[in-house]
């Protein structure tokens, strides 16, 4: 068993004791029969013609926030991003780069739970990489992973397909998860519980593949709702716009928001869905989402003839151009 209580240089170094970090700390939380820690590439069964493949690297701050932690946030946010795909998440690789001098013990709890989050929707590590910078050169922890998944649909959905008079749908509150990850670095004197939304959509995402009516499927992560629709909209060539009074906003986001400035529909979600389908068909999907346990599901909006550009609705009847998202207002969330 690993002896040490923080990473040192020789962690990194390929000797023995990065082997016994590999055998005695991540391989014995992602064990798995294609895990193969003795060589560089793992040999997939696989016999699909239709592979979807996406990668993505994490840099949250603080590393461990209310409900979640980046092991878990890396593992929803890849198979995510194959998921709002049409895929089925099958196969991940893992790329870690430890600061000298962090903690085994915090290391270990992210790693179980990135474990656990992989096993929930039955998704593989099976390789991986390990490196080891100076004290000061990183931030404690990131985490690089590449995922592989298997097309679970013939229906084409991609931001072409997108039509004047579709619907748009949110599976949820949005904005969840930035708050929670500010909220746990105590900005501004703020603390509180509020848990992110990360999670697995998969579930959301494989309940609409039959509807033959669905266009398109995003995750809102960096950017938010608004740079979702902004997407949407330069795309397509498409005016959208959405009814402020039907977007879900959890009361301590709005609240956090309304003091310090911040707009939820540009913060970050990690386990939401945000769907445009054919208008005949937008009250079945939502319909289909609330069964899941979705409550918070609404159709926020529609596509229609117009400049590419994204107008809210507002509560009050008015109508308020959302400008494209420039900087960034919560670094290293995701």
């Amino acid at each position: 068993m690993i002896q040490d209580t923080h990473i040192s240089l020789a962690h990194g170094n390929g000797g023995r004791l990065m082997r016994e970090l590999i055998e005695d700390l991540f391989a014995k939380h992602l064990r798995h029969p294609k895990l193969d820690i003795q060589t560089d590439a793992a040999v997939l069964p696989w016999q699909a013609n239709n592979l979807i493949m996406s990668t993505d690297g994490f840099t949250v701050q603080p590393l461990e926030f209310p409900d979640s932690n980046i092991g878990a946030l890396a593992v929803h946010g890849t198979c995510n991003d194959l998921a709002v795909s049409g895929a089925i998440p099958r196969y991940l690789t893992l790329n870690v780069f430890i600061e000298e001098g962090f903690e085994v013990a915090q290391l270990e709890r992210i790693i179980d739970s990135l474990a656990q989050a992989a096993q929930e929707i039955d998704v593989a590590v099976v390789a991986g990489d390990t490196k080891v910078v100076q004290r000061g050169q990183g931030g404690g922890l990131y985490l690089a992973t590449t995922g592989v998944g298997e097309k679970a649909t013939s229906h084409k959905l991609g931001l072409e397909q997108i039509q004047q008079g579709d619907a748009i749908l949110v599976s949820g509150t949005v904005g969840n998860h930035g708050i929670a990850v500010m909220l746990a670095r105590e900005q501004f004197g703020l603390r509180g519980d509020l848990a992110s939304d990360a999670a697995h959509v998969l579930p959301l995402t494989r309940s609409l593949l039959n509807l033959s009516g669905l266009r398109f499927m995003r995750d809102p992560t960096r950017g938010g709702l608004a740079t979702v629709a902004h997407e949407i909209a330069q795309a397509t060539g498409h005016c959208i716009r959405l009814q402020q009074s039907q977007i879900p906003i959890a009361d301590p986001v709005q609240a956090v928001c309304d003091m310090l400035g911040y707009d939820p529909l540009y913060l970050a979600c990690e386990g939401r869905v945000v769907a445009v389908i054919e208008h005949a068909q937008a009250s079945q999907a939502l319909q289909i989402w609330r069964d899941l346990g979705q409550h918070d599901a609404h159709i926020i909006g529609h596509v229609e003839a117009g400049q590419p550009r994204v107008i809210l609705e507002t509560v009050l009847g008015g109508e308020r151009l959302l400008d494209e998202l420039e900087d960034d207002p919560l670094p290293r969330i995701c």
